[in-house]
């Protein structure tokens, strides 16, 4: 691996002050700015074109599975929301509200969308009447407005972007499928087109969202060791349906209720993002979602030749891949340093010297090697090391995960690894609420979720030293 030298001078070193390195990225790479409503942000044109990728691929992947896109409301009446006991309970403290239209006061409060479960519960009792109106598959892109005290953007913002998917079936095995399929949807996203491991599971009951049976998680671990929540799939049962009284007609002819689910994934992936790749000179992009995967940087530019051959190259890459070509008059350092700091995956070099040789340079982000690549072979090699940029990246984070993932089989180990450790803790846990509240408040961690892929790494309770058949990863989280 070539030497890490840093380019970016303006960036704050990770090891010196992470949260002051992550708001640097951000700004720096004109990803995202501030703005006068506190909690909000501007999504930068580079910033949008990463989530614009994130959106057309995952959107391929939900249509492949039989989704169909929905647009419901910005609004739900009090009343609405209201229907569901719980989950109205669980998001009280976050909700937006409309008083007046105009200089009129509403008869009735109007909900700004934290989420949309109760007015896809109205639609549904409006169109399911049959066992033949089922299953129905959607999915929406749209806003939500969830009132956060502390924000920081993409990671917890008070508007923010991302995808709701719900989904209504005649049986409770067929959600169930559903919900733990859309989770491995998710997975297989943020693995293979993110480069970024995650652990699949599902929440304790403490961490279940506001009224589902179950709640499925995919959970990644960021370069400080803080575990980031990054994508979550619910099955509610029959307990909307029944609260919103929706029925079908099955081929027994006799009423019955169906079953649910929701599954969603936020902007807060582009956080996720820079926590996972990034390094001290900005970010570094998994290609499949890089607004450009490959720059062009003329050298000596001012020579006979040079820019027309640097323009060249570009037409030629533009049929398989992302490309621009820099010609402005900044110095190639200034250009090296920038697109370093955009994360750009490859850089491609070409100067008088590359001609005469019929060749160019192309130097990877991820870990700056540098290759000498005939131009005759261009076109054979850019993919390839795209490729091998993205392994490189998911075997980086694997190994770094990987060396931040310890056990704990006592209470005061667990309490010295959370203290003096940053990264995931595995232990065993008896299922007792009160064990789990005491972790959080005695070693500051909270459970992250209890893995499909169990280890036995002991027969009993981290926290009381009863007995305990269930492995959770713990830790601390965003």
């Amino acid at each position: 691996m070539a030497e890490q030298k840093k380019m970016v001078n303006d960036i704050t070193a990770m090891y010196e002050d992470f949260a002051k390195w992550y708001t640097d990225v951000v700004k720096k790479a004109e990803l995202a700015e501030y703005t006068s409503v506190k909690g909000c942000m501007v999504i930068r044109p580079y910033g949008y074109a990463i989530w614009e990728n994130i959106q057309k691929i995952m959107d391929s992947m939900f249509k492949a599975t039989g989704h169909e896109n929905v647009c419901m409301p910005m609004f739900i009446p009090e009343s609405l929301l209201e229907k569901e006991k719980d989950h109205v309970e669980g998001f009280a403290p976050e909700v937006a509200w409309v008083t007046h239209g105009g200089s009129e006061k509403l008869e009735e409060r109007l909900c700004v969308r934290p989420t949309s479960e109760t007015l896809f519960c109205e639609h549904y009792k409006q169109i399911i009447h049959s066992y033949r109106d089922l299953p129905k598959l959607y999915n929406q892109w749209v806003s939500v407005v969830r009132w956060e005290k502390t924000t920081r953007p993409f990671l917890r913002t008070r508007e923010f972007l991302w995808q709701e998917g719900h989904t209504i079936h005649a049986t409770a095995e067929e959600a169930k499928a559903e919900t733990v399929k859309m989770l491995n949807v998710y997975a297989d996203f943020c693995e293979n087109v993110l480069a970024m491991p995650v652990v699949k599971g599902v929440k304790t009951e403490k961490e279940r969202f506001a009224g589902a049976e179950d709640t499925y998680t995919i959970e990644a671990l960021m370069h400080d060791g803080k575990a980031l929540q990054s994508g979550t799939s619910h099955y509610f049962g029959d307990g909307f349906a029944k609260a919103f009284e929706i029925q079908y007609m099955d081929k027994d002819n006799t009423l019955k209720t169906p079953y649910q689910t929701s599954w969603g994934t936020t902007t807060r992936l582009i956080g996720a993002i820079i926590m996972t790749h990034g390094d001290d000179n900005g970010l570094v992009l998994p290609p499949k979602i890089a607004p450009v995967q490959v720059v062009v940087i003329p050298i000596a530019q001012h020579k006979e030749g040079v820019l027309d051959k640097a323009q060249e190259l570009c037409d030629r890459l533009s049929k398989i891949c992302r490309v621009k070509s820099d010609v402005s008059e900044n110095s190639p350092g200034w250009k090296f340093a920038e697109y370093e700091m955009k994360g750009v995956p490859l850089r491609v070099e070409i100067g008088p010297k590359d001609i005469e040789k019929n060749q160019c340079v192309i130097v990877r982000r991820d870990n700056r090697e540098k290759y000498f690549v005939s131009l005759d072979e261009l076109e054979a090699k850019i993919p390839e090391l795209l490729e091998e940029v993205h392994k490189g990246l998911y075997n980086k984070a694997l190994e770094r995960r990987s060396n931040m993932t310890y056990t704990a089989k006592t209470l005061d180990e667990l309490k010295d690894i959370a203290d003096n450790k940053p990264g995931f803790i595995k232990a065993m846990w008896c299922g007792d609420r009160a064990c789990e509240d005491k972790l959080k408040e005695y070693a500051g961690v909270t459970s992250r979720c209890i893995p499909f892929e169990q280890e036995h790494i002991g027969d009993t309770c981290v926290c009381c030293g009863k007995p305990a058949d269930k492995m959770l990863y713990w830790g601390k989280a965003y």
